[in-house]
């Protein structure tokens, strides 16, 4: 999600929200009533069914304490709040149960991990870098923002171990292992610098590289700030975003590949030199994106289905009146290798059930569904549910399961939905904003062959190989 509240300045809500009036789309009209399911009703296709629930708890139990990304490891998974997280134990996926919840506020709090250490983003200007900081101003130049680490090898009890304060905060974070440095290196993205903001400096066509020593994470630091847009990123034009750095970055590591959502642009970057990324390739869709948020790469790393989050997560943008274009994802297929690589457009997918004018809904965060020979996605659309598709024909895209709830209100917009779906170990598992912590289950022949697929532990922007085809 974009968000505009954390330094007071113009962010992605906002640039995409002006694009919708520009567009005249600011009012969209209501999809057909019969269509949209009762408030908190659940529905879902025949092959996809909710199998457990818990309700978000404890410090996190209020509206404005928003669900996040989720990181997978040893049977657990991690939901990331803007309040802190959450560690479940879905070994046995139909009953999960909390294990340990950490209040520490810093918007997004999106997660990663890797073996026993735990990687929370701030976002949100704070007083300190502690886990009892205040909301501060940005423009406050002893104010606070970047990665936070914390030891989870007692899952019932994260020990906060290390922080390295990054350039424009941490929006979000790409974890890629540096076993050869005995190392994890955290890729940082950020965005939306401002010249009243010391600690956010334009321009910022940037990553920041935060390197945090497996034995020693105390020892964490800023290593690398490499420059991704030395000639500037797409200077926007009233609907699509003006770059100022990177949303979100996917990361192949077997590939050598890392696929960047820019605000603005849709890169392809070559990471065979891990502190020194190198773009190799780099589109834009001026006509239907509004905001490049996130990427996915297939399997075999031959294509890139990058996310437009049209409203900045917060307005309704599955009707009839924005359209199928708008919002959606774009599948871009990799033409060539090496340096000669280049993103090749080739369609669109967005989810083909209209959503109430009441319900916040665009493409955000999923992950692959393990299928040899298959591109299958699973994907989280906010209030729009979760969506199961397949991009084997990256021309012809289609949804093969969803599951979603009616709006969260009948009157009002109230930011909700499944923030996060990813795929782990047999079962999807989605972080909803409002509701807490869904599993489903997907029977299908389509996708069974990904039951016997399992991982550890699974982030989904450090994407892993599941074999050939």
């Amino acid at each position: 999600m974009t968000t505009a509240r954390r330094r007071g300045r113009l962010a992605g809500v906002l640039i995409a929200t002006a694009a919708l009036t520009v567009a005249g789309l600011g009012s969209p009209a209501a999809a057909q009533q019969n269509d949209i399911p009762d408030v908190d009703e659940v529905v879902h296709s025949h092959n996809l069914h909710p199998v457990a629930h818990l309700d978000k708890e404890g410090p996190f139990a209020g509206q404005s304490a928003f669900n996040t990304d989720i990181a997978f490891t040893r049977g657990h998974a991690i939901v990331g709040n803007y309040d802190g997280f959450t560690i479940y134990d879905v070994r046995k996926p139909k009953k999960p149960k909390v294990v340990s919840q950490v209040l520490c506020p810093g918007g997004q709090n999106d997660v990663s991990v890797s073996g026993d250490l735990l990687f929370l983003s701030t976002d949100y200007a704070r007083t300190n870098d502690s886990c009892v900081s205040e909301p501060a101003q940005a423009s406050d130049p002893n104010s606070w923002e970047g990665i936070k680490v914390f030891d989870i090898s007692d899952l019932s009890n994260p020990t906060y171990v290390a922080s390295v304060r990054t350039d424009c905060g941490s929006h979000t974070h790409t974890m890629v292992p540096a076993p050869e440095r005995n190392s994890v290196l955290l890729y940082v993205s950020s965005y939306s610098p401002a010249p009243e903001l010391p600690n956010c400096q334009p321009p910022h066509d940037k990553v920041s590289i935060v390197e945090v020593p497996l034995d020693h994470p105390e020892d964490a630091e800023l290593v690398a700030t490499p420059v991704l847009f030395p000639d500037g990123g797409n200077p926007g034009d009233g609907y699509s975003s003006k770059t100022t750095g990177c949303h979100d970055l996917t990361a192949y590591p077997e590939k050598d590949l890392m696929a960047g959502a820019c605000m603005g642009d849709g890169i392809l970057i070559d990471i065979s030199d891990r502190m020194n990324p190198r773009v190799i390739d780099r589109v834009q869709d001026n006509t239907n994106f509004a905001f490049w948020h996130s990427a996915t790469f297939n399997n075999e790393g031959t294509k890139v289905v990058f996310t437009d989050e049209l409203g900045g997560g917060g307005m309704p943008t599955c009707n009839a009146e924005i359209g199928p274009e708008r919002g959606a994802n774009g599948i871009y297929d990799i033409k060539g290798t090496g340096d000669r690589a280049h993103l090749e457009f080739r369609s669109y997918y967005k989810i083909p059930r209209h959503q109430a004018d009441t319900e916040n809904c665009v493409a955000h965060n999923g992950s692959l569904i393990p299928v040899k020979g298959r591109d299958i996605m699973v994907q989280a659309w906010y209030q729009g549910g979760v969506s199961v598709w397949e991009f084997t024909d990256s021309d012809r895209p289609k949804e093969i399961a969803y599951f979603e709830r009616g709006p969260l209100s009948d009157t009002e917009n109230i930011t909700g939905g499944s923030w996060s779906a990813y795929y782990y170990n047999g079962y999807i598992y989605s972080s909803d904003i409002q509701k807490g912590f869904d599993v489903l289950d997907v029977r299908d022949p389509r996708t069974a062959p990904a039951k016997s697929v399992k991982f550890d532990e699974f982030n989904a922007q450090t994407q892993p190989s599941y074999g050939r085809r």
